[in-house]
């Protein structure tokens, strides 16, 4: 397993949830990182980036309430969502890409409840 997302849950309206994605390789971590969520009947989309020098990008529904970070010595990425809303449920995947490869963790489930 090259990434492995670990953290989603069931959380109510208004609550937080830190999901955290753990790189079977360290430079990985150094590479630009992403997370992304697909909902029931919908397309994957991007929901935060952060890129080799660090600098972070959001999807806009989500800006001002998601954070991206990461830790490059312990090989983690991690996303810390407040303010949580039902419009958030859905599986949300970390990604990387290295050359012409992808990789994707297997996904962490998120559900709000209203």
């Amino acid at each position: 397993v090259q990434l492995q997302a670990s953290g989603g849950g069931l959380v109510q309206a208004g609550g937080s949830l830190r999901l955290s994605c753990a790189a079977s390789r360290p430079f990985f971590t150094r590479n630009t990182m992403a997370w992304y969520r697909q909902a029931p009947g919908q397309q994957r989309e991007l929901v935060a980036r952060i890129s080799s020098g660090g600098s972070t990008n959001y999807g806009d529904s989500v800006k001002g309430r998601f954070t991206i970070s990461r830790d490059i010595a312990r090989k983690m990425v991690y996303l810390q969502m407040n303010h949580l809303e039902p419009e958030d449920t859905a599986v949300y995947y970390c990604h990387t890409a290295v050359g012409l490869s992808e990789y994707w963790g297997q996904g962490t489930l998120v559900t709000v409840s209203s």
